[in-house]
């Protein structure tokens, strides 16, 4: 009985998938609601001329699987009319209502439950780490004119990790460099 409970729970959170298509370049996305938000369920690929997108390894075949990586003031103007980069608060929003529907115990490549792409980064120092292992996500927060918030998902050991950075934690891992390439979902504007 709690299972069905907790089903039913989950379902009235996380609802059907959608598509969306960006007139910009013709990529249509998966999208999901959760939580009464529209999220794009899939890396953005938009890549026009000075966007400041990055292909894992500079390779233009990683695009249809992983989508792109931007720094963060690219992040910040990059997705469609309509549609915005996330703040931090909206990846817990995420999290507080999806975490139960991860599935896989396994990283494979393409989207994970709830469809995060391990498309890795680029760091600061411009070396290309982590695809298959990781996916990080710029949010909208800034810390200061150097730096800014992201979200992580990593699979260890076959289970899902999930993080918000903090900025308490930059001085030593240097992971929320502006200059950083990471991934980015967008969310769609509320009426």
């Amino acid at each position: 009985m709690l299972a069905v409970v907790a089903a039913t729970a989950l379902f009235l959170n996380v609802t059907a998938q959608g598509k969306f298509t960006d007139t910009r370049d013709g990529n249509t996305y998966k999208t999901i609601t959760v939580a009464g938000t529209i999220w794009m369920a899939e890396n953005l690929k938009y890549t026009a001329e000075g966007s400041g997108a990055h292909y894992f390894d500079n390779n233009p075949n990683n695009l249809a699987t992983y989508g792109v990586l931007y720094e963060w003031q690219t992040a910040m103007k990059v997705c469609p009319d309509g549609w915005h980069l996330p703040t931090g608060a909206d990846y817990r929003k995420l999290l507080d209502n999806s975490e139960n529907i991860d599935t896989k115990s396994k990283a494979e490549s393409g989207p994970v439950s709830p469809e995060f792409q391990l498309a890795g980064m680029k760091n600061y120092e411009g070396v290309f780490t982590e695809m298959d292992e990781s996916g990080y996500y710029w949010t909208s927060t800034e810390y200061d004119q150097n730096e800014a918030e992201f979200f992580s998902y990593m699979i260890l050991n076959g289970k899902s990790v999930t993080d918000i950075s903090r900025k308490a934690d930059m001085p030593d891992i240097h992971g929320a460099e502006k200059s950083n390439k990471y991934s980015v979902r967008c969310v769609k504007n509320e009426k």
